[in-house]
């Protein structure tokens, strides 16, 4: 039975491998420190943070997170070792709550190795506090216990550290948080929370009086969520209920529900009917199933999800299977793991003793040992098949049901497709896959208008495939890459509401860029030159400063009537060539002010090639999405946080589907007089 534990009660734990389990429905950072018998913590190399998560016999997350599990094994510890302290602390200049008593209270559980819950705890009654002291486990009299702590600190992390007795608290907080910062630049953001009316503003027509008042969330931050449901482990894009840990969209507004914790049920088919994919929601219901064989799991259907049209239940639908396949993957592989661990220890067991030395006593113990782990090896791979194929089954019906916005450039929904009248949820950037299964592709979606520029990186270090081709091969994909989501944006935009302006300094990439250009959908020719570079820049820094004030005021009347107030997209290619100081500080402005006010960025470049400017460009680094012209394992979920391979949108060899849409770009601005 699960001990739920109160601030200062504490339980005894029955085993030594231990997972800790953390929700907190918000992103947070999670550490732990290890203390002698009086509760000391020696130095550095007895905490666990993101920037050196690995400890003997403890393993924390390396990225912020609202769900987390670190790995515990109490003999594994350094000698000496006798407290193990849980820290969580919420990320600096993530932009997102910056104390506790803003977001749902955080749930800690300890469990076994197989997810069975041995104790938990609520930290409840926090409130200016933005670190906190969890949950400790302790030795006495050679028994661990696990003990509910609670303590809040207003100060932060380094006023925490600084309670456990760590020297120098400040720079080890300052080192943690940067490798935090780290961490987020690469995540994959999850779904913001949406409102019906917040939806209806965001699609109204782009005058500068619908704007938002203030920057919308980073696409690295999670919103704030409303209360959890009374399952700890339940999480996923939003719904009227609300999710509960990961930094997936937060249940204000009629959203959908997340997936089944594919890796939590016991080996068995993913549930459907979870309630996090309930069908009880907003006017217009998802299709229903066809019924299902007796035994035999409900057959999926597109739009398996609630939302307010179609549109967005597959949209949440998508954000749904992303969770599904994360969730389940971690979970083999954490079997696969425990099995080996468990093989390791019997055959310690086993030789320890000098009888299995003699004769075929060893080696009968080596055979049992592997067997054993043989078998639950087998049965994590047949749960985890049953789940792929599952999904598998789910994708096969979403993607043809999927609107332009979401379809890939070789579904046939491009070759009829309209120009809307109205901008769609989100726009497809590309596919993700894990090592487990690569044929099973999640599409990789970002919600629009954009809230976070693109970083297309064109350097041969982007990855093992970019290191064997070609440079001017390499560019040349990469700048083909950001014309294809250039177009994309336009072919969802309505007529006139997003205009595309080019920065090429050299020149070199007019081939690329011909589709565009010779279909005249360009706010202007591509710029040249640094005078080029220092126009374009103006113009566009001008129009951010200029909205922002008529939004601060008030006043979108007061704004100049020749002023565009429809979105803006500036591509860069070859940064930083061209680009004097004060055309890199403009970059960096537009990259942190431009998103909040319609204007984004599309860049092209090669970070190895800015390596002059030094730590300035970190900042702008961190604030674009990278995405690569070939595929590469770069980008992390915001649930467990896999390395996923990222694969690029592609037009299929000798298909003209981009002309056909850029003329029909074209077309529709000229018929609505734009």
């Amino acid at each position: 039975m699960t001990a739920e534990l109160v601030r200062g009660q504490n339980h005894t734990l029955p085993q030594t491998r231990l997972e800790i389990r953390v929700s907190a429905g918000t992103p947070v950072v999670a550490g732990a420190t290890l203390g002698d018998e009086q509760g000391t913590v020696r130095g550095i190399e007895w905490i666990a943070h993101p920037g050196s998560p690995q400890l003997p016999g403890l393993e924390v997350s390396q990225q912020a997170a609202a769900d987390h599990r670190l790995a515990v094994d109490l003999e594994a510890l350094p000698t000496g070792a006798h407290r193990v302290t849980v820290l969580l602390a919420l990320p600096v200049g993530a932009g997102g709550p910056v104390r506790f008593g803003a977001v749902p209270a955080p749930f800690v559980a300890v469990t076994g190795l197989d997810g069975t819950e041995i104790a938990s705890f609520t930290l409840t009654d926090l409130d200016a506090e933005s670190a906190v002291s969890a949950l400790e486990l302790y030795r006495r009299q050679d028994a661990w216990k696990v003990r509910a702590v609670g303590q809040g600190y207003a100060g932060g992390l380094a006023a925490m550290l600084a309670d456990q007795g760590v020297t120098e608290p400040a720079a080890l907080a300052g080192t943690i948080q940067e490798a935090v910062t780290r961490g987020l630049a690469r995540s994959v953001a999850p779904p913001p929370p949406r409102t019906p009316e917040g939806d209806r503003v965001r699609h109204a027509t782009g005058s500068a009086d619908h704007r938002p008042t203030a920057p919308p969330p980073s696409p690295a931050q999670a919103p704030e969520p409303p209360e959890p449901l009374t399952d700890p482990a339940a999480t996923g894009p939003a719904h009227t209920a609300q999710p509960h840990t990961a930094p997936g969209p937060a249940a204000a507004g009629p959203a959908a529900a997340g997936p089944a914790a594919a890796g939590t049920s016991a080996g068995g088919p993913i549930n459907y009917a979870h309630p996090r994919r309930q069908h009880a929601a907003p006017p217009s219901p998802p299709p229903t199933a066809p019924p299902a064989q007796p035994g035999q799991p409900a057959q999926p259907v597109a739009g398996d999800a609630t939302g307010w049209s179609m549109d967005e239940r597959l949209y949440n639908q998508i954000w749904g299977m992303f969770e599904d396949l994360a969730r389940a993957v971690a979970a083999y592989r954490s079997a696969v793991d425990f099995a080996e661990s468990r093989m390791d220890q019997e055959l310690d067991r086993a030789l320890s003793d000098p009888r299995n030395r003699i004769g075929g006593a060893g080696d009968r113990a080596r055979e049992a040992a592997r067997a054993k782990r043989d078998e639950l090896t087998s049965r994590a791979r047949e749960a985890l098949d049953r789940d792929l194929a599952q999904l598998a089954a789910e994708a096969a019906v979403v993607e043809p049901a999927l609107p332009a916005a979401y379809a890939g450039w070789g579904n046939p929904v491009w070759h009829a497709h309209r120009i809307p009248m109205e901008i769609p949820m989100a726009l497809r950037i590309g596919d993700l896959h894990l090592p487990e299964r690569t044929d099973l592709r999640i599409p990789l979606l970002v919600r629009l208008p954009l809230e976070r520029g693109i970083w297309v990186d064109s350097g041969r270090a982007a990855s093992e495939a970019a290191a064997l081709m070609d440079t001017d091969r390499l560019r040349r994909l990469a700048m083909e890459t950001a014309v294809a989501h250039a177009a994309r944006l336009l072919a969802v935009y309505p007529p006139g509401e997003f205009a595309v302006h080019v920065i090429d300094p050299a020149g070199s990439a007019a081939g690329p860029l011909a589709p565009l250009v010779e279909a005249g959908v360009l706010a202007g020719p591509p710029a040249a030159g640094p005078g080029g570079v220092a126009s374009v820049l103006a113009h566009l820094t001008r129009r951010v400063d200029l909205v922002q004030m008529a939004v601060r005021a008030r006043a979108a009347d007061s704004l100049p009537p020749d002023l565009d107030t429809g979105e803006q997209l500036l591509v860069v290619n070859d940064f930083p060539h061209g680009f004097d100081d004060r055309a890199v500080t403009q970059l960096r402005y537009l990259a942190d002010e431009g998103p909040a006010v319609g204007v984004h960025l599309l860049m092209v470049a090669d970070r190895e090639e800015a390596s002059a400017y030094g730590p300035i460009l970190d900042p702008l680094w961190r604030s674009l999405l990278r995405i690569t012209p070939v595929a590469d394992s770069h980008l992390a979920d915001p649930w467990v946080g896999h390395a996923w391979t990222y694969e690029p949108l592609t037009v299929p060899p000798g298909s003209r589907v981009l002309e056909q849409v850029l003329a029909a770009v074209a077309e529709a601005r000229r018929a609505a007089g734009r």
